[in-house]
């Protein structure tokens, strides 16, 4: 089979007024979770410059943090989506949301090290539940917009994980690590939205159950292996986005800081700045998947980054803040594209490869923040930079990527009407 050969998506029902009316109000209130949520993981990259100082982490210390943060999310959350696809769970977001409630309260009066990494793990844990079953939601309130609903999904991250260091530059550096606490408030928030998203949830799964003859149909109209071989191209386009994400996510503030002299306060504004753009790749990249094709924006999104990557190293202060908003928003794009693909290419297992893929970006972070800790160490933060440049090559790879079913084909599909009493994946 060859890489034009097209793949047919699994249709869903047409949303009538008042249900895309409803979807609406739960994509929105399950993005704003996410970006309660995101604001509280934020917050560990954020105080890294003052955990260094109060604690004496070197480089490596600190990559481990994020190790320890983001390999208790990107192991756990596979197997959470493997588990709510055959099992759904509307309340387990609560639960998820106060598990990052206690690591947020703990990391506020950690005096040691190893009360930083159990609280560290303790937000991973909740995020590692939030996220398939949240993207879920987002599927089920997308209306057949798939790649609208998951970056409006993604979006409300985005702006929680750039909020961070706004949050972290004016209030937690001023008044010091017992601030973090006061965000408590965002936790309680967020688990009082998501108590009433979790029942209109468990609602609509009992309108709109989980199809599992659908996903086995569309294995075999591909093949087992054909679409293994997708997944692993996939992933490997994961590998690359987020290993360099990383790069800046844990150490832009020190290179900055390094290279151009600046405060820890004023590099945190560039590390926002940087954010900001993330947020609005997602927000962009979406939309434009459900309209040219996911597999395009895949292709354009990851490649197309690597002249602005190669040059960040080299180039002053200003061009720095310019080409890292370029990377961002370019980057991005990418990840609402990547994960609808995917499961597109596994209908009925939502979850599971929302997990797998949300999973991946943790996990990929958490062991490139501590890799490139440890070469920081070893030689320089500029070093890591050049290094890293050159990550976003591996984008060519989605040349190998199966064309999917053309926007106008889903559309089309999404409007049939359905036999009825059938279920929706």
């Amino acid at each position: 089979m060859t890489t034009e050969t097209k793949i047919a998506t699994a249709p869903a029902p047409a949303s009538n007024g008042p249900a895309q009316k409803m979807a609406v109000t739960v994509l929105a209130a399950i993005s704003m979770c996410h970006m309660l949520n995101d604001i509280i993981q934020s917050l560990i990259l954020a105080i890294y410059p003052m955990l260094k100082t109060s604690l004496a982490l070197d480089f490596a210390q600190i990559g481990f943090i994020t190790f320890t943060f983001q390999a208790t999310a990107s192991v756990l959350q596979p197997f959470v989506g493997y588990i709510t696809d055959r099992y759904p769970t509307p309340y387990s977001l609560v639960a998820g949301m106060g598990s990052s409630l206690a690591g947020l309260l703990l990391i506020a009066y950690a005096t040691t090290y190893t009360t930083v990494l159990v609280a560290a793990a303790l937000i991973g844990m909740g995020s590692s539940v939030f996220h398939p079953e949240s993207s879920r939601v987002a599927r089920l309130a997308s209306g057949g917009k798939h790649g609208t609903a998951q970056a409006v999904f993604q979006v409300g991250g985005n702006f929680g994980t750039a909020l961070g260091p706004l949050l972290a530059a004016f209030i937690v550096l001023p008044y010091g690590q017992g601030s973090i606490a006061w965000f408590s408030v965002v936790a309680l928030v967020g688990m009082v939205i998501l108590g009433g998203v979790g029942a209109w949830y468990g609602k609509a799964l009992k309108i709109r159950p989980i199809s599992h003859p659908e996903e086995r149909e569309a294995i075999a109209a591909l093949g087992r292996r054909k679409v293994a071989k997708a997944i692993v191209i996939l992933i490997t386009l994961t590998f690359s986005k987020h290993f360099y994400l990383a790069s800046i996510a844990s150490f832009y503030i020190f290179y900055l800081v390094h290279t151009f002299d600046l405060s820890v306060q004023s590099a945190q504004l560039y590390l926002f700045l940087f954010l900001g753009a993330v947020a609005a790749g997602t927000v962009i990249g979406g939309p434009i998947g459900d309209r040219i094709g996911r597999r395009r924006v895949i292709w354009w999104s990851i490649l197309g980054v690597l002249p602005f990557t190669l040059a960040l190293p080299h180039v002053g202060l200003f061009a720095t803040a310019v080409l890292s908003v370029i990377i961002g928003l370019i980057l991005a794009s990418a990840h609402p594209a990547i994960i609808v693909y995917a499961q597109s290419l596994l209908p009925g297992r939502v979850g599971m490869v929302a997990g797998l893929f949300f999973g991946l970006a943790f996990g990929i972070a958490g062991i490139g923040a501590a890799l490139l800790g440890r070469l920081a160490d070893a030689t320089s933060i500029t070093f890591v930079y050049n290094v890293c440049a050159f990550l976003p090559a591996i984008g060519l790879l989605a040349a190998f990527l199966p064309e999917m079913s053309s926007p106008s084909q889903e559309a089309a599909q999404e409007k049939r009407p359905r036999a009825a009493g059938s279920p929706q994946t």
